[in-house]
């Protein structure tokens, strides 16, 4: 019994330590942004969040991001759906090659796609556009999602769509009524996860959108922002970066739930 307190007080003791170095940087950012608000430079306020906000034009930053990200979620998740379960549960030809293939894109390092996208995305007339941040990210987020679902739908009991079938349902129907049910917290996960890569996204969004402001997500346009003209007001630079995070924050905290039960369902089966 002393040895096993032993272990959970020493277990607790390194998660706050963990927890604690983990929050660090966030709490020091948001104390910075809360600083030099009086006419000395001394003070708390929120004066440094309505100048950040007015200053780097924020609000149609944050839509964009808003735009992408959903945008980018829901068609992943669509396509991954759809494709894991015809991997999981029909012959596919060629389903083995697509598979590789799909490995090969999980694993590539994006970064040396970016010139071979810009110039396709060029010919095509979508630099600057929604389309040059959405369609990439797509493409690059499909692989991780095609498996993630294949997965999942692989580890449901063949019985059970058997019955289904016995009762005269169509692989639609079955995708659509039976396994989608008790697919979703498997969907959730990804979308949650997607959500966090899209809304971060910073390479794709300076390569391939660098003049249309109208288009640039939020870490594009917190980069801007942070430039050589804000470099000497570190409490406002602070305020912007906490304004681009909030949003993430925010999904994590309401979706965190979600998150975990995903997880753990995929761990146990």
């Amino acid at each position: 019994m002393k040895v096993a307190r032993s272990e959970t007080t020493l277990t607790h003791a390194v998660l706050v330590v963990a927890a604690l170095i983990a929050a660090f940087p966030l709490a020091s950012v948001i104390v910075t942004s809360l600083g030099g608000n009086g006419a000395d430079g001394t003070g708390v306020g929120f004066g440094n969040y309505a100048e950040a906000w007015t200053q780097g034009g924020f609000a149609s930053a944050l839509v964009s991001s808003a735009i992408v990200a959903i945008t980018v979620v829901v068609v992943t998740a669509a396509i991954a759906c759809l494709a894991g379960y015809a991997l999981a549960h029909m012959r596919v030809p060629g389903g083995r090659l697509i598979l590789v293939l799909l490995l090969v894109g999980l694993v590539l390092p994006y970064e040396v796609t970016v010139l071979p996208l810009y110039q396709m995305l060029a010919g095509w007339g979508l630099v600057d556009t929604y389309g040059a941040l959405i369609l990439p990210q797509v493409g690059l987020s499909v692989p991780l999602g095609v498996f993630w679902m294949r997965s999942f739908f692989a580890s449901v009991p063949g019985e059970l769509l058997e019955a289904a079938r016995i009762d005269g349902a169509s692989r639609f129907r079955i995708l659509s009524s039976v396994l989608m049910p008790v697919a979703m917290p498997a969907v959730a996960t990804l979308a949650t996860i997607l959500f966090l890569f899209t809304w971060n996204e910073f390479l794709l969004a300076l390569v391939l959108v660098p003049q249309n402001e109208a288009v640039q997500t939020a870490p594009l346009s917190l980069s801007f922002f942070s430039g050589a003209q804000h470099g000497a007001q570190p409490d406002v630079t602070a305020a912007a970066a906490v304004l681009v995070a909030l949003p993430i924050v925010l999904a994590y905290v309401l979706l965190q739930r979600r998150l975990i039960t995903g997880l753990t369902e995929g761990a146990v089966k």
